[in-house]
């Protein structure tokens, strides 16, 4: 069974049902349906895809989705002491979101691939161990 972790990139993509981000997680959610697959993502980046839903959409539509999501075959993560300052750790040496740090920190720890398309991480996957599903075009060096 292939694990993965969803970044705040990939579930906005989805969200708003822009490619490739619409059709790549959705197929990932119908496997995690099916039980062939393991769909996580951490709540620090739940509560960012919040913010900017809230703010781009209003927040009912915020609200809305966190209803949906315990719905869904996507299981929110709580990260704990070790995974939030391995978060830190991350952030202090690279220029990502601290949402970011935690995607990268939580597929680390339950042995998943990263799930996004967001051309911060990409500096970040040329020089840390993390395996990355990129979502659309990679980015140029």
């Amino acid at each position: 069974m292939t694990a993965s972790v969803l970044d705040s990139w990939a579930m906005v993509g989805w969200l708003q049902g822009k490619e490739p981000a619409r059709a790549q997680v959705r197929e990932l959610l119908e496997q995690a349906s099916r039980g062939a697959a393991k769909v996580t993502i951490s709540l620090i980046n739940v509560g960012e895809v919040f913010y900017l839903i809230a703010k781009r959409h209003g927040a009912a539509l915020a609200e809305r989705l966190l209803s949906d999501l315990a719905m869904m075959p996507i299981q929110a993560h709580l990260p704990e002491r070790k995974l939030i300052l391995g978060a830190a750790r991350l952030k202090s040496r690279y220029a990502i979101s601290y949402a970011d740090a935690f995607a990268v920190e939580t597929a680390r720890e339950q042995n998943a691939i990263l799930v996004t398309g967001d051309p911060e991480l990409w500096q970040l996957s040329k020089r840390e161990p993390i395996e990355i599903h990129w979502l659309g075009k990679k980015p140029t060096p």
